[in-house]
């Protein structure tokens, strides 16, 4: 599968850092393009989604998740609560992901709102350390602009009108500080069912013939009753169309009704209900999940369908329509917020008017066709004759997966294709600006000078170096004056012999970098790589001094707190000699290319130094683990799953309750913390001695496992 577009896309997403806008019809392999990025890409790749739907497609996972954002406004030069705060929520080991992430990819960026895009940006500044846009990480976003607007609440757009021209992701302040390239893949490719593709993309461009429209009007079979067996689910613009249909069918089911009241307090409109304030269900019902899972387990998401298989007076249970197993399912509780902007701290202040607490699903034979974006359906009725907004018929239509399978309730007219000024503006805008093949070969040329600039940037060591200085000197400075004063020594000879020198080296590198050309296999010019190569020895053997002062640095202390910043700041270092010295060998010893680079970087992070890494962190901890801190819910939503599978499996085996095992708290702090060593495993809570020696090898093989396949690109973080 590829295009000319296609190939345009797949150098600036794989041979430059340029960000990327990367959009086109249906058919045209969005959807392909990631799943190959992922699989052949030299990049470490995390892979985000505005909706638990979109996630689950892209194998990724939810956007405030990851970030672990808050769901309120974010206005530019505000915060949303103590950033400091927010900054430890996150475990070491997905800092070290975020930060050595090469690219995120937003899928469904149509869906994300400008504001949204900034509070990414925001986080990534500060995570990784820079105060590039996006944290000077490489953003791929991928969506279809003729696909539903992002929502944004009236009371919000009030707030955020005062910033962004509009809500769509395209007048981010961020992503208009960038250059970021826009490119539209036109080919269509081979599909089950291309005449109906091609449908689609009449609809999409609101640009139907009388032949076409006919055709699709030939599916229009008004009062259309499917039998049940056939698996019809109904798509209407208005949550009172769908409401009438699920009425009606909830009344024909011939078991007895259950019905839970929610519990309401406070200010929660009744208008604003996420699902029925009286939800009357009974045996058999099909009902869609109108919330994430806010427990460790994360069994279902907003938009899961599933029917109803169990009830009685206190719940009832649900088998999810697209996996195996069956969903106890509990309440849930929803808040009422309103934001205001603190005139004098500068602010957002959220403030809870009223909860309201419900089982988290509503009946759903019919579901409105803003709920259906990112679904797809083997049968579905389309009642799209009222549609009122930009995207709608194009996005209700392209949910089923054939002409045949797809029924209308009343005709698609012309009147019901509607557009969006502000988006026809921007499309118009970037098909104007779509980069050359100069313009690709300028990005491949600045990346490569900025790999270069990476490989002799030394703020993170000499950051590391000035931080175990400043722990020593403020509380060990009486027990080891010595090495207090060799520390201090080091630190003056990096700055005056490594900063110093790197930054004159630098001028040099970017002159001849301007005007080098790359050799086969994407290798830098013979005058650079000689440069290239004096550099790294000269580097190498300068930081060879700090290396053995670590080594030497065994620090005792009584004080918990004490030894605690010793040890982090121990780790700190001797992490940012495994990737400084390992990257410069490499550079010393191999011809310098992009993929070089990329590869032995993924090399270090993946743990060819990991047996050394680990065996400093055991020397940096005291001889009791402390235990961590370990949130609610798991980090790592796909480990944890795996997690609760093998522990059904040593359960069974053993015949044991699966708590036996291990407890779901424990399975929580390891799909956070992700230990990589057996002692790293025993600092998480409910995990003693007997239980890591009995499963320990098992459990750090799976997390290691997990880590490989998320930089591996299988999988999304």
């Amino acid at each position: 599968m590829t295009s000319p577009e296609w190939e345009s896309a797949w150098k600036i997403a794989n041979e430059t850092g340029n960000n990327l806008f990367l959009t086109g019809k249906a058919g045209t392999g969005k959807t392909t393009f990631l799943r190959q990025l992922k699989k052949e890409s030299k990049k470490r790749i995390i892979v985000v989604a505005p909706t638990g739907i979109a996630a689950i497609n892209a194998r990724g996972v939810t956007i405030h998740s990851f970030f672990q954002l808050p769901f309120s406004p974010y206005v530019p030069g505000t915060h949303t609560g103590n950033q400091q705060q927010q900054h430890y929520r996150f475990g070491k080991e997905k800092l070290r992901i975020i930060r050595g992430a090469d690219i995120m990819v937003i899928d469904e960026v149509s869906m994300v709102r400008a504001d949204l895009l900034d509070a990414i940006d925001d986080a990534l500044r500060r995570l990784r350390r820079s105060d590039k846009p996006f944290g000077g990480m490489q953003m791929l976003l991928i969506g279809d602009l003729e696909q539903l607007a992002p929502v944004v609440r009236e009371e919000e757009w009030r707030m955020l009108s005062q910033y962004y021209a509009s809500p769509y992701f395209f007048d981010s302040r961020a992503l208009k500080a960038t250059d970021y390239a826009t490119i539209e893949l036109k080919q269509v490719f081979r599909q089950d069912d291309m005449h109906f593709v091609e449908l689609l993309n009449k609809i999409r461009s609101k640009n139907i013939d009388d032949e076409a429209l006919s055709t699709l009007n030939s599916r229009c079979i008004p009062n259309f009753k499917p039998r049940k067996e056939d698996g019809y689910i109904r798509l209407t613009t208005h949550n009172s169309f769908a409401q009438a249909t699920n009425d009606r069918e909830m009344e024909a089911l011939p078991t007895k009704p259950y019905t839970y009241t929610a519990t309401v307090e406070g200010d929660f409109p009744e208008l604003s209900y996420p699902t029925d304030g009286k939800l009357t269900l009974k045996m058999g019902a099909q009902v869609m999940f109108v919330k994430n899972d806010s427990s460790a387990a994360k069994l279902f998401y907003n938009g899961m369908i599933g029917e109803v298989c169990a009830i009685n007076e206190k719940g009832f249970s649900v088998r999810p329509a697209d996996r195996d197993g069956v969903i106890d399912v509990e309440r849930e509780t929803w808040q009422n917020c309103k934001y205001r902007i603190n005139a004098e701290t500068n602010e957002i202040e959220e403030k809870v008017e009223g909860t309201f607490s419900q089982f988290p699903v509503k009946a759903a034979w019919a579901i409105t066709i803003h709920k259906s974006q990112g679904l797809t359906f083997s049968h579905a009725i389309i009642d799209a004759h009222a549609s009122f907004t930009h995207g709608q018929t194009y996005v209700a239509l392209s949910r089923c997966k054939t002409l045949q399978g797809m029924v209308l309730a009343a005709p698609i007219t012309r009147s019901s294709l509607i557009s969006d000024s502000t988006v026809d503006a921007y499309t118009r805008e970037i098909r104007n600006g779509i980069p050359t093949e100069s313009d690709v070969e300028r990005m491949r040329r600045a990346y490569t000078t900025s790999l270069i600039t990476r490989l002799f940037d030394f703020k993170p060591l000499g950051v590391a170096l000035a931080n175990i200085t400043r722990v020593i000197d403020e509380h060990l400075y009486k027990a080891y004056p010595d090495l207090l004063q060799q520390y201090k020594v080091a630190l003056e000879t990096f700055k005056s012999d490594v900063e110093t020198v790197a930054a004159r080296f630098k001028m040099q590198y970017e002159r001849m970098a301007a005007v080098t050309k790359e050799t086969a296999g994407g290798c830098v010019g013979d005058e650079l790589q000689g440069r290239i190569t004096k550099g790294a020895v000269y580097f190498l053997e300068k930081t060879t001094t700090i290396s053995d002062l670590l080594k030497k640095s065994e620090l005792a202390t009584n004080n918990k707190q004490t030894a605690k910043q010793v040890a982090n700041a121990k780790e700190l270092l001797a992490e940012a000699l495994i990737m400084k010295t390992g990257m410069l060998e490499y550079a010393r010893n191999e011809k310098f290319s992009v993929d070089g680079y990329l590869t032995h970087k993924a090399a270090l992070l993946l743990g060819d130094n990991r047996q050394g890494a680990a065996a400093e962190r055991k020397r940096t901890k005291t001889a009791t683990a402390a235990k961590a801190d370990i949130p609610e819910d798991a980090t790592h939503p796909l480990l944890f799953e795996t997690l609760k599978q093998w522990r059904y499996v040593k359960a069974t085996e053993a015949g044991l309750p699966a708590y036996c095992i291990l407890t779901t708290k424990a399975l929580t702090g390891i799909a956070c913390l992700l230990p990589t060593d057996i002692h790293t495993l025993m600092t998480i809570p409910q995990i003693g001695r007997v239980k890591a020696e009995k499963y320990g090898e098992e459990i750090v093989n799976m997390v290691w496992k997990y880590r490989e396949t998320i930089f591996s690109k299988d999988q999304g973080l």
